[in-house]
């Protein structure tokens, strides 16, 4: 006989997980069903043990640049085993505490592999073959994604890799190349550079980080060519392939030359693939778009009455936060309550590469483009007292105002720690702010979030310290 319940959750990812706490919380009567770990990619293989790597790989740079600091460090070396020793570490204490949340929640936890079989039904198959039948009026599917591999060179682990393999390496890597310069790309490009590997970042459109506003991209290439890293951009793979010591590429230039190379190790980020496949959503005529990820309306709704969709499964930005609000959303709507709609404008990015990189909102370019007449405001860290003092000057904060109505249409921020202060403009953002709050608001001294101040009061000609 099936187990019956208000609210299955496939997949125990950001968004999974919260989405089964959440749905619980409302007194709801919930299942997840996860194949391999609690907590999914994210915690396990993604946002929290990549984040473990990059505090090593800083460290280690801080200390070869102990002299900067006024202090000595002498035979300065890596333990690449030891670093990832770490980072498995900090994951598997993140994933027991998944478990304990589910225990905390009562929440009935499935091992295994999960498939529609009905509308209403999933068949959930154990690590030794055997099925089990469940039941719900409810089914949250939060299956993810996974990396997409070359066309003509799939990731083996070996020589070729996909950020999971880069995050377990079995050798360090002498000559890398990456292939993407999105968040993954980059942060890889950021670790392995600061471990000591010849990096060379291959990008096809024309500037790095391409989601970023045109200054961020800028400042960030100069940034990783000073560190080291050889940066072409407007290049295209045009051959690779595996060889027993490496892997050989020829890389089309944005002059149109071809340029040759070898290289130990290649990362392959290129963008993602959603888990979609042998979930039983073909039988039910769960509608995708032409990319394969699932259509939802604002509340996570599918088309098919009763199945949800949460995460990176659906439509982009494609990120562990977004994931985990569209499953509180989804648990809200389910429970008969009026869940906000998400704004996607209203969702920050965070990449934490040398130096970090965070943004909410408009670039500049894109406020244009929407027909806005802008006012822009810069501010250099260079001028920034807790910046300089941190020997953390390279870097700045960007506003972008509507001229007309002084709404904050979106931030961009580089340099050391704005991944943590970017949730200042992003609450600001949520409560529809204009250029007066933020001016009027005391920021405290000396801290590098002062320069989120100067940048709004540049953008009206009215900043004290540039």
């Amino acid at each position: 006989m099936a187990e019956t319940y208000d609210v299955i959750v496939l997949g125990s990812g950001p968004g999974g997980y919260v989405a089964a706490i959440r749905a619980a919380q409302l007194g709801l009567k919930t299942a997840i069903v996860e194949r391999e770990n609690l907590g999914g990619i994210c915690l396990n293989w993604g946002c929290i043990p990549t984040k473990a790597l990059l505090r090593s790989a800083e460290i280690y740079h801080y200390m070869q640049h102990a002299k900067d600091y006024g202090l000595a460090a002498e035979a300065i070396s890596a333990d690449i085993a030891a670093v990832v020793k770490r980072s498995r570490g900090v994951a598997r204490q993140l994933n027991q505490g998944v478990t304990h949340l589910m225990k905390k929640n009562k929440i009935t936890v499935h091992m295994g592999t999960g498939k529609l079989v009905a509308k209403r039904k999933l068949s959930v198959t154990d690590a030794d073959g055997k099925a089990q039948e469940l039941t719900a009026k409810h089914i949250i599917l939060a299956t993810g994604a996974r990396a997409r591999d070359l066309p003509n060179l799939p990731a083996d682990g070996k020589r070729v890799w996909t950020y999971r393999h880069a995050m377990t390496p079995s050798e360090m890597p002498t000559k890398l190349l990456v292939i993407g310069s999105g968040a993954i790309g980059i942060e890889f490009a950021s670790f392995y550079n600061d471990m000591g590997a010849d990096v060379t970042v291959v990008e096809m459109m024309d500037r790095i980080v391409p989601v970023e506003d045109a200054d961020v991209s800028a400042f960030l290439e100069k940034a990783l060519k000073k560190q080291g890293m050889t940066i072409m951009t407007g290049a295209k793979i045009e051959k690779i392939a595996a060889t027993g010591q490496g892997v050989s590429a020829t890389i089309k230039g944005r002059d149109g030359k071809d340029v040759a190379g070898e290289y130990s190790h290649v990362i392959v980020a290129i963008g993602i693939v959603p888990n979609t496949q042998d979930i039983g959503l073909e039988a039910l005529g769960v509608a995708t778009d032409d990319r394969g990820f699932l259509k939802t309306d604002a509340a996570c709704r599918t088309n098919v009455d009763g199945i949800w969709a949460i995460g990176d499964i659906t439509a982009p930005p494609w990120l562990a936060h977004k994931a985990s609000h569209e499953g509180v959303i989804a648990a809200e709507a389910i429970a008969g309550q009026h869940p906000h709609v998400m704004d996607a404008r209203n969702i920050p990015g965070c990449t934490y590469c040398h130096p970090q990189i965070a943004s909410v909102g408009l670039t500049e370019a894109k406020a244009k483009e929407a027909g806005y007449e802008v006012k822009v405001g810069m501010f250099p860290f260079i001028g920034n007292g807790k910046a300089i003092a941190l020997g953390e000057q390279e870097g700045f904060t960007k506003t972008v105002f509507d001229a007309k109505t002084g709404e904050l249409l979106g931030a961009h921020m580089i340099g050391a720690e704005v991944t943590e202060m970017i949730q200042g403009y992003t609450i600001g953002k949520t409560l529809e702010t204009t250029e007066a709050e933020l001016m009027h608001t005391v920021f405290p001294h000396p801290t590098i979030s002062e320069s989120m101040h100067e940048s709004v009061l540049a953008a009206y000609g009215r900043a004290l310290h540039v």
